[in-house]
């Protein structure tokens, strides 16, 4: 695509700061490359087998097969897992468990997804690394936290998005459905992102002192619910999917017209007003079942199906001509394709254009954050598996012959 921009080069505001990966899939992969691309080194520690997510697909990036002729480089696995170091080692060695150890001893942040107790059982739990590493940020990402009934439950977006009101709150009136994209998973990283800067900031007012952070799916999830979860809690009412529309304001939604789909937010009742006049219906607005946003709720339906006559007389580019320059809030409901054609989207940088090992020139999603000093960037394309193995031992101060060794014993590839 003609002026992509290329990727950045300046040092992140997390520049020296060493992350210490232990994730595999979503939540932590999306939580350990925020900080990655904040400048952090990121290493990511990987099963001999690799990230499951590795073989997520199709589709597959072109000319990336593992040793034994298998895709192993997905889509999935390369939008999760830039500006990281991968090294694979076996954690059921003691010589593998022994390199974490460094790595821990060397390490700012932890972040791991594993079972509770799995990482306690190997001696790689808190109170074990405390004691190597009183400075380390260790984040837990589980399911459904270390403790409660559900505690030992693995941990999915889409379950965990039925349990904790997002699927009853998603989808059209009559059939739930879960969110475009592992939401809850996502959500999850972003707290635990989050989580991690205010520690390193508690750390430097603290003497030093690290500290364990604890983040689960269905705990962000339930906090995500937001607005949702407060009528209830505060209101006493039940939450009902409604597709696209606004529970407490109308119009608020997605309507058809003659070549696809616009959204249409009149919020207030002057709005609504501008909104009938430019649509040629002024009458809808004196309209005493339509002239308070109180009444249009009240009478959501026969409003709406008034709407969709009148809209779908017309391409959705014909409607938003009109629209937009009286400064009602509407869009197109854009596919993918178009999304990364948005002009706003092209000129905000969010497509990056990096250098893969073996897939060559490859497309990411750009850095959502920008800083005006210490700017974020992708200085590493997504690492094959184990391909950092020899440098990050040998920062450890491994011998080549003690790495040789390593290898030959398949503690680490």
């Amino acid at each position: 695509m003609p002026g992509l921009p290329k990727p950045l080069t300046a040092p992140g505001p997390l520049t020296g700061l060493r992350v210490l990966d232990l994730t595999r899939v979503l939540a932590g992969p999306f939580c350990s490359m925020i900080l990655g691309d904040y400048g952090a080194d990121v290493v990511k520690v990987e099963s001999l087998k690799g990230d499951d997510t590795r073989a997520w697909g199709p589709p597959f990036a072109k000319n990336t097969i593992d040793r034994v002729g298998i895709a192993m480089e997905s889509t999935y696995y390369l939008g999760m897992n830039r500006n990281k170091r991968s090294i694979a080692i076996d954690f059921k060695q003691p010589q593998g468990l022994a390199i974490i150890k460094k790595l821990a001893r060397e390490s700012d942040v932890l972040i791991e997804n594993f079972i509770p107790g799995k990482l306690d059982s190997l001696g790689l739990g808190y109170e074990a690394l405390r004691k190597e590493n009183p400075g380390l940020i260790y984040t837990s990402i589980t399911g459904y936290g270390p403790t409660g009934p559900n505690a030992t439950n693995a941990g999915y977006d889409v379950i965990v998005e039925a349990e904790a009101g997002l699927m009853h709150i998603t989808g059209t009136r009559e059939t739930p459905v879960k969110v475009g994209v592992a939401i809850t998973d996502i959500t999850t990283g972003l707290y635990a992102h989050g989580a991690i800067m205010a520690a390193l900031i508690g750390r430097g007012k603290n003497q030093g002192q690290g500290q364990k952070i604890d983040v689960s799916l269905l705990e962000s999830q339930v906090s995500a619910l937001a607005n949702v979860a407060h009528a209830y809690l505060i209101g006493g009412v039940e939450a009902e999917r409604l597709g696209t529309e606004h529970a407490s304001i109308v119009p608020y939604q997605s309507f058809p017209t003659k070549d696809g789909h616009i959204v249409i937010g009149a919020g207030n009742d002057s709005q609504f007003v501008k909104f009938c006049k430019a649509i040629g219906a002024p009458e809808l607005s004196s309209d005493p079942n339509y002239s308070s946003n109180q009444l249009r709720v009240a009478n959501r339906k026969l409003l709406i199906d008034r709407l969709n006559n009148i809209l779908t007389t017309k391409n959705t580019s014909d409607w938003l001509t009109v629209l937009k320059p009286i400064g009602l809030p509407c869009g197109p409901v854009n596919n993918i394709s178009q999304t990364f054609a948005h002009p706003q989207v092209i000129h905000r940088e969010m497509i990056q254009e990096v250098d893969h090992p073996t897939a060559g020139k490859i497309k990411l999603v750009g850095i959502p954050v920008k800083y005006s000093m210490t700017k974020p960037s992708i200085r590493l394309p997504p690492p094959l598996l184990a391909q950092h193995t020899d440098e990050i031992l040998s920062e450890l101060k491994y011998t080549e012959k003690e790495i040789a060794e390593l290898k030959q014993g398949k503690v680490v590839i």
